[in-house]
């Protein structure tokens, strides 16, 4: 599996950037896809996370700011980040769950992917 993260830049604050997060390869399905983030000195945080049934979730500070969106290309999900703010500067990171091939059209052996980070810098 191999996840291509992008969308990432440098944006004042107030700005808008659109993040995305494509999986390929060869794999059953994916189950959950969310986007980390860490900032200078600070650990690694969830953002946002949605499901294979769409349902997300998303950290208290970016909630009704960061809404998060299957696209309509095939295991692609967005990250659309509006009124942006100095703290929401990082490094973003895709991760997805899913599974493997199983036996005929069953799910096989779950995984769990990082994919490279993108940058995102908010000025103030």
């Amino acid at each position: 599996v191999q996840l291509q993260a992008s969308g990432g830049g440098l944006v004042q604050a107030g700005g808008f950037l659109r993040l995305s997060c494509a999986a390929s390869g060869s794999f059953h399905s994916i189950s959950a896809t969310a986007w980390y983030r860490q900032a200078p000195g600070k650990e690694r945080e969830l953002v946002a996370r949605i499901t294979r049934m769409s349902d997300p979730n998303y950290a208290p500070s970016v909630k009704e700011r960061f809404p998060i969106a299957k696209d309509s290309a095939p295991n692609t999900v967005n990250l659309y980040m509006n009124n942006l703010k100095s703290e929401d500067t990082g490094v973003y990171f895709c991760h997805v769950d899913g599974f493997g091939h199983g036996q005929g059209w069953s799910p096989g052996r779950p995984f769990s992917q990082w994919g490279q980070g993108t940058q995102v810098t908010v000025s103030s």
